[in-house]
């Protein structure tokens, strides 16, 4: 199967699909963090330079959540051409001449002014000490199904009230934006046939 990942600079769910003999290609403005391997690579530009490349069978995308995600709310007002601009590209995704597709990213606008999620995911439910909500768009794909849960009323990654703990830093942005590798498995286990 020949997979395009789009958006993912960590190399995390590029490298789960090539282990299991897939061709994959991720794409990403970053350069990759994680080596390639099997008939994998990264090209580093814009993704839409890669989608006519034909042949996709799948596509993963992870666009960026920075102008999306309700955890910004209170700077929503400022940036409305921002968010226009965010979710064009999202729409660009979603409609991808690819056969099937799935888009991640967390509780967003995306619900609001494209369409619902089809499913909600947790890292927790794939073998994770650690909770966060990601929501999935699907397109001619299964729902993703739990493989290891691990219920908690409160995760690793967690303060008492329920946020994230990290703190501010210049990569806290591309840490939270990490697939987890449980649900890279678990896609590529699930979705790679």
């Amino acid at each position: 199967m020949r997979v395009l990942v789009a958006c993912e600079f960590s190399g995390t769910v590029r490298n789960a699909f090539a282990e299991r003999g897939h061709t994959v290609v991720s794409c990403d403005l970053l350069p990759t963090e994680s080596d390639c391997i099997g008939d994998s690579y990264h090209y580093q530009g814009d993704i839409r330079d890669m989608l006519n490349r034909g042949g996709w069978d799948l596509m993963i995308s992870h666009p960026p959540c920075t102008h999306l995600a309700v955890s910004g709310a209170r700077w929503f007002k400022d940036k409305q051409a921002e968010q226009v601009e965010a979710l064009d590209f999202v729409r660009l995704l979603l409609d991808a001449d690819i056969p099937r597709i799935a888009l991640e990213n967390p509780v967003s606008i995306i619900s609001s002014r494209i369409r619902k999620p089809d499913q909600i995911i947790q890292p927790w439910m794939f073998g994770h000490d650690a909770s966060k909500k990601t929501c999935l768009w699907l397109k001619n794909l299964p729902l993703l199904q739990p493989t290891d849960v691990i219920e908690k009323d409160l995760y690793a990654n967690q303060t008492p009230s329920g946020q994230n703990k990290l703190g501010p830093s210049e990569d806290r942005w591309k840490l939270r934006s990490m697939t987890y590798t449980g649900i890279a498995e678990a896609m590529a286990d699930q979705w790679g046939q």
